[in-house]
């Protein structure tokens, strides 16, 4: 049967400026795009993929890019994404490379048992930079220009926002074999922040949730996040994950082909998006590892659409 989660698999966003948001995520944060191809739901939608070297799980940040205005921030949302660094030293490189480069950043600090520096993109996408301490997969990218032992190493804890706990952490726990570790009051009487962890735990296998019912209901848009995807190794064991919402009456898309990978897509109890997505058969299924994202990636059922849908895509650079 299904059983546990691997962490998370990656986290898709949304920009209304594609060319800006590759600037930002290649040249001031050093990733490396690893796939540039188009929302399958919405053809003339690019779907950007920036990841490490290898363009591993765990570590894509994507991007939808649709022509909306700025996010509504509140609650009912994905408030914060985290992305892993080696050590408190890096912590000190990025505070002084971020402002370098006229980002507005926070100060270095404790964020829910991490070391953690807070900052946000052009658009307001709010993001985090957590130390690892080497725990989970990291495999640096030798065309970043960020130097190799600072380089980000992918995805660590993704923080939800609701105004009650007790429902999600229901699916979070009893669905999806999630394990509560620790809370963290924050000290206002309206707020605490609970760590959900997966399989083998750490920052790369955390769900954070904060308990936050004085905010608005967030409203999605440029800035702000679509969905969050949990690791699952095969098909096989997607299937099972499948079978296991059905058992207990969640609502989910069912199985859908994404080609770079196979998705399971449902929201739990306050509304927020998750999906489950499988390790393979990943992005170098058809471009070479070393030049992937260089060109327009088609899954094969978009193919001999390429014309009509590169017709309708504006110039990145």
């Amino acid at each position: 049967m299904a059983d546990q989660l691997g962490g998370i698999h990656h986290l898709t966003a949304i920009t209304a400026d594609a060319p800006g948001n590759l600037r930002f995520y290649t040249a001031t944060l050093g990733l490396r795009l690893v796939k540039k191809t188009v929302n399958q739901d919405d053809t003339s939608a690019y779907h950007l993929f920036y990841a490490d070297g290898k363009a591993s799980p765990g570590s894509d940040v994507t991007f939808f890019d649709w022509p909306v205005g700025r996010e509504r921030r509140g609650t009912h949302s994905i408030a914060r994404t985290a992305l892993r660094v080696a050590s408190e030293a890096s912590l000190d490189w990025w505070l002084k490379h971020l402002r370098a480069a006229g980002v507005a950043t926070g100060e270095i600090a404790e964020a829910a048992g991490h070391a953690a520096l807070d900052f946000e993109d052009p658009e307001g996408q709010r993001l985090r930079l957590v130390v690892d301490r080497g725990e989970g997969e990291g495999n640096p990218w030798s065309g970043s220009p960020i130097p190799t032992e600072h380089q980000i190493r992918g995805l660590g804890p993704i923080t939800l926002s609701v105004p009650d706990l007790k429902a999600t952490a229901t699916v979070l726990t009893q669905v999806l074999n999630m394990k509560e570790i620790r809370a963290h009051p924050l000290g206002n009487g309206k707020t605490s922040t609970h760590v959900f962890a997966m399989g083998p735990g750490g920052p790369a296998a955390e769900l954070h949730v904060a308990v936050e019912p004085q905010l608005p209901v967030a409203g999605q848009g440029a800035g702000g996040v679509h969905h969050v995807a949990f690791r699952t190794p095969s098909v096989e064991m997607l299937h099972q994950w499948t079978a296991r919402l059905t058992s207990f009456k969640i609502p989910s898309s069912g199985e859908v082909e994404r080609y770079y990978f196979r998705s399971l897509y449902f929201r739990e109890p306050n509304g927020i998006l998750f999906e489950i997505a499988t390790d393979g058969p990943g992005f170098a299924v058809d471009e070479p590892l070393e030049s992937l994202g260089e060109r327009l990636s088609l899954p094969p059922f978009l193919e001999n659409r390429r014309t009509a849908i590169e017709a309708g895509l504006k110039p990145l650079q």
